[in-house]
């Protein structure tokens, strides 16, 4: 999951390096973009009033590739979007699935606020094999009225969650908001865990594997033109995606206009526009107070699933709380020019290979607020009925 200061790093690099003071300026996003974040009223199909809920869930470089089904009555049918996958940075869709989650985690949060218990049962026709995805479905949601249901604290926050990639304050988070993150993904199969300014040495290595996966990922042509494809810049093409990684600072749209960042092709990695971005987001690990981790025991197609429920969970939280959060995909991605670092991180977080798996690594910490990434709206994730 890219952040907005990414743009630095790209084609035309001494003119965006040299405006990257006016960078930050950001013209906020478009309404429209925006219109998913406004709270639902009731309709006659309670399931779009979940799904409305479910599509806010953090996804991977923002893509939403969720489809859902709606011809049985009462029940929801998630699928995998196939035309949005990531097969550069996340080649065996580990990141897809755990988006997967996150989806469910909230569609069943929302359901119980409405009285209802989802019933979700995981690839209903056989999981997915270790590297790739199919047609098949993801999950299959029954919803049944049930009076026994309780509403779930956490969701609350559902509206209110954001992925924060700013410059975090230095205080660190106290021992009861830790607890409270904790708590959330009790009865979860996961095993989560914080690296704090109590443990100096602990925090520089987190921040020295960051920094080398994240310079990796720039430096590697490919990963960074798949983040490219997915750049939304200028009002007009955020309004008209809602998804990926938006940009609507005037002085790239001027430049972008102008024809002078082409984003077919990748910098050099000792690019001014390079070299400059690994220094900006390198600020952004040395103001960082706190790490968030959650790992799984092996990495199937479930424990997956469930991993991303368990970090929208933990997300939510931190919400309540006042803290932001901000994943670091990069050490864990299962590309080849990654292998160190995504040894280095098992190592830290004592997981070895193959027995466990870190599925989820982020930056915690106090931020000023943001705003939220632009979504595609419900009818867009609907399977059309066939005629």
């Amino acid at each position: 999951m890219l952040r907005r200061q990414f743009i630095r790093i790209t084609g035309g690099g001494v003119v965006l390096a040299a405006t990257a003071g006016l960078a930050a300026c950001d013209a906020g996003l478009p309404a429209e973009a925006l219109r998913a974040w406004v709270p639902p009223g009731d309709g006659p199909d309670v399931r779009h009033w979940l799904l409305a809920h479910a599509i806010l869930a953090p996804h991977s470089h923002n893509l939403q590739s969720w489809r859902v089904d709606l011809g049985v009555p009462d029940h929801i049918t998630l699928y995998v979007d196939l035309d949005r996958l990531l097969p550069e940075t996340d080649p065996f869709s580990r990141q897809m699935m755990m988006s997967q989650g996150t989806f469910l985690e909230l569609l069943d949060i929302a359901a119980r606020q409405k009285g209802l218990r989802a019933d979700i049962e995981l690839f209903p026709d056989g999981a997915f094999g270790p590297e790739t995805l199919d047609g098949r479905p993801t999950a299959r949601v029954r919803l049944v009225p049930d009076a026994t249901v309780q509403g779930d604290p956490l969701f609350a926050q559902v509206f209110l969650r954001r992925t924060n990639r700013e410059v975090y304050e230095s205080r660190s988070p106290q021992t009861p908001a830790l607890s409270a993150i904790e708590a959330s993904v009790a009865g979860h199969p996961i095993r989560v865990g914080f690296v704090g300014s109590d443990q100096a040495e602990r925090l520089q290595q987190h921040r020295a594997i960051a920094s080398d996966a994240w310079r990796i990922e720039m430096e590697t042509p490919r990963t960074i033109l798949e983040s490219y494809k997915v750049l939304r810049i200028g009002p007009k093409e955020i309004a008209q995606h809602r998804d990926g990684i938006a940009v609507n600072e005037p002085m790239l749209r001027v430049i972008d206009a102008l024809g002078l960042f082409d984003r077919s092709v990748a910098p050099a990695p000792d690019s001014m526009a390079v070299t400059s971005q690994i220094k900006d987001f390198n600020a952004r690990l040395a103001s960082t107070p706190a790490f968030f981790y959650l790992v799984t025991e092996g990495n199937s197609r479930v424990a997956q699933v469930n991993a991303g429920r368990a970090y929208v969970r933990a997300q939510l939280a931190a919400t309540a709380q006042g803290l932001s959060m901000q994943p670091l995909q990069q050490a864990l991605q299962e590309y080849p020019e990654q292998a160190e670092s995504y040894a280095r991180i098992h190592r830290l977080l004592d997981a070895p290979l193959p027995r466990f798996t870190v599925q989820m690594w982020a930056r915690l910490g106090y931020a000023p607020p943001v705003d939220p990434a632009p979504r595609r709206g419900v009818d867009a994730h609907i399977i059309a009925p066939q005629a």
